[in-house]
C-alpha cells in the first residue's frame, strides 16, 4: 500500500470498530436474537436460553456485534429462524494488513441448529466477511442443553486467542504467488463448490477471477481466495441459463450456504498453502 492507500485503510478500519450495532438496531434487524420462548414444535428436553441472554455475556467478556442477519422463517415464526452474528474483539490486538479477525456465532430456536462459533475475517477493502473452516480452526459447537452461556464465552476467548495463528496463516497467502493456470484451476474448484454441475453453471472459471476494485488486483493466493469469494457470494455475474437465456448469477443469501461455501473456499486456499 502507498501512503494514501495506507491511511485509508487504517481509517476505514477505526471506522469498522466504531460501527458496533446497537441493541436497537439488532432488534430491527436480527429479531430472532430476541426470541421469548423457543418453537411451539419442540420438546421440553430442548433448554431454551435465547440468544440475547448469551450475546449480553459476549459483549460484557469484550466482545461487541457488528453484523447480524437471519434467515427466512420457519411456519411465519421471525423470532426462531437461523440467525448468525458476526462479533469482534472490543480492542483487538492482532494487527492484520487490510482484515479484522471475528468471531462468528450461529444460533437458531426451532431445533434446527446449536450454537456454533467459528472464526470469521472481515476485510476492510472490499467489506468481504470470510468464514474459516473447521479444518483450519475447530467449530465449537454447544448444544441446547445445561449452561451454555458459559461454555459458549469460553469458546469465543479460546477461539480469540488463536487470532495470531489465523494472522500467520493469512500472511503465508498473501506471500503465496499464483500462475495463472493455478489461479484457473482454483477457480474452477470454487465454481464447483457453488454449483453441483459445472456444465449447468453458464459461465467461465476465469469469470470469478475478475477483480471487483484496485486493491483486488494480484497474484497472490490471498486476493484471489478474496476475489473468488466475492464474486461467487455476492453475485451479479454473467451467466447463460440452461435455455440459453442470458441472467446474472443470484447473491448467497443463505445463511446455511454462505457458511458452506465459506469454509469450503477456506480449505481450498489452505490446500494451496499445502502444496
Amino acid at each position: 500500500m502507498n501512503a494514501v492507500s495506507t491511511s485509508m485503510f487504517f481509517a476505514s478500519r477505526s471506522t469498522a470498530f466504531t460501527h458496533a450495532l446497537s441493541m436497537e438496531a439488532l432488534r430491527e434487524q436480527v429479531p430472532a436474537v430476541f426470541a421469548p420462548t423457543a418453537h411451539e414444535s419442540l420438546s421440553e428436553k430442548y433448554t431454551f436460553i435465547p440468544t440475547e441472554r448469551v450475546l449480553s455475556g459476549l459483549m460484557n467478556a469484550g466482545f461487541v456485534p457488528v453484523e447480524g442477519r437471519q434467515a427466512q422463517s420457519r411456519k411465519g415464526s421471525p423470532l426462531h429462524t437461523r440467525h448468525i452474528l458476526r462479533m469482534r474483539r472490543r480492542f483487538e490486538t492482532v494487527q492484520l494488513k487490510d482484515s479484522i479477525p471475528e468471531i462468528v456465532f450461529l444460533n437458531s430456536h426451532d431445533g434446527t441448529s446449536a450454537y456454533q462459533l467459528r472464526v470469521g475475517i472481515y476485510r476492510v477493502i472490499c467489506t468481504n466477511g470470510l468464514i474459516v473452516s473447521q479444518g483450519a480452526f475447530p467449530m465449537v459447537r454447544v448444544n441446547h442443553r445445561g449452561d451454555v452461556v458459559d461454555a459458549v464465552i469460553t469458546g469465543a476467548l479460546e477461539m480469540a486467542e488463536r487470532f495470531e495463528v489465523l494472522a500467520g496463516q493469512v500472511e503465508l497467502m498473501e506471500q503465496r504467488s499464483m500462475f495463472k493456470d493455478e489461479q484457473i484451476d482454483f477457480a474452477a474448484q470454487a465454481l464447483a463448490i457453488r454449483f453441483e454441475d459445472i456444465a449447468q453453471a453458464g459461465m467461465q472459471p476465469s469469470a470469478l477471477l475478475a477483480p471487483r476494485r484496485v486493491e483486488d488486483v494480484g497474484d497472490d493466493l490471498w486476493r484471489v481466495l478474496n476475489r473468488v469469494q466475492e464474486n461467487l457470494l455476492r453475485g451479479g455475474l454473467s451467466r447463460r441459463s440452461v435455455s440459453g437465456r442470458l441472467t446474472r448469477t443470484r447473491r448467497i443469501s443463505s445463511i446455511r450456504e454462505d457458511v458452506r461455501i465459506n469454509s469450503r473456499l477456506w480449505d481450498l486456499a489452505s490446500q494451496r498453502l499445502a502444496a
